[in-house]
């Protein structure tokens, strides 16, 4: 009797299932400890007052876009047959556009949201009675010179510009530690691979996101609610800087 499975098949499968327990563990832990890929979320989210369905959405979008673009410069490189050291060089200024932008971005959002809480700083007006009675109220500037064209422009351009910063943030351990290894063993198993990654690396995205600002939602910050932009600005600033002096 013919032997189905040989030796070759037993090799193949052993190599396919480290490269799939090692696609989710990568997947699991790069995302965990890059800070990048969920303080954004959590923290805009909070200041722009998102609902958990679209903080989820938008951060399952960037997580793609993400995650999206090293795949295809990934497939280019290896249909092409080029060295994984250049595309690893791709990726690396891909990350420092990335790290910049975030950076700028942070502290644009920053100084506007300094900017607003100044604003909205609340002053004492004293008025004088007839009959000798004074009185003071307390008197902001919030809701002046408001336009809700205006915030609607504000809120809907948000969201793009973290998926692009997100689209030019490289996937480091993608390419070399997955992809290329994958692609010498079978398409199939390249198309495993890089599948179980961005699934965990989106779930586990979504997960620490969700469960982030589910729990922001019971912590009461009253007082410092007119910085929450800023707050969120300097974080997102925060975040580019750490990937880029820090490497995280």
């Amino acid at each position: 009797m013919p032997e189905i499975f040989g030796p070759g098949f037993l090799v193949m499968s052993a190599e396919f299932n480290i490269l799939m327990i090692s696609a989710a563990s990568i997947g699991f832990l790069h995302t965990l400890l890059g800070p990048d890929h969920y303080l954004p979320f959590i923290v805009m989210g909070r200041a722009r007052r998102w609902s958990l369905w679209k903080t989820g959405w938008i951060t399952v979008a960037c997580g793609i876009g993400h995650i999206g673009s090293s795949v295809l410069l990934g497939m280019a490189g290896i249909a092409l047959g080029i060295a994984v050291h250049k595309l690893e060089w791709i990726e690396s200024v891909r990350g420092d556009i990335a790290a910049w932008a975030l950076i700028a971005f942070g502290l644009t959002y920053f100084a506007w949201g300094m900017n607003k809480a100044w604003q909205s700083r609340s002053h004492e007006h004293g008025h004088a009675h007839s009959d000798g009675r004074i009185h003071v109220h307390e008197h902001d500037h919030t809701h002046e010179h408001l336009h809700v064209h205006d915030l609607q422009d504000r809120s809907n351009i948000t969201p793009w510009v973290i998926f692009t910063i997100f689209v030019f943030g490289p996937c480091e351990p993608l390419i070399p530690l997955l992809m290329y290894p994958a692609a010498r063993e079978s398409i199939p198993c390249l198309i495993g691979v890089t599948a179980t990654f961005g699934i965990v690396t989106i779930a586990t995205m979504l997960g620490v996101v969700l469960a982030s600002a589910r729990g922001i939602q019971f912590v009461s910050i009253q007082r410092m609610e007119k910085y929450s932009h800023a707050l969120a600005g300097g974080t997102i600033c925060l975040c580019g800087l750490a990937i880029q002096f820090l490497g995280l």
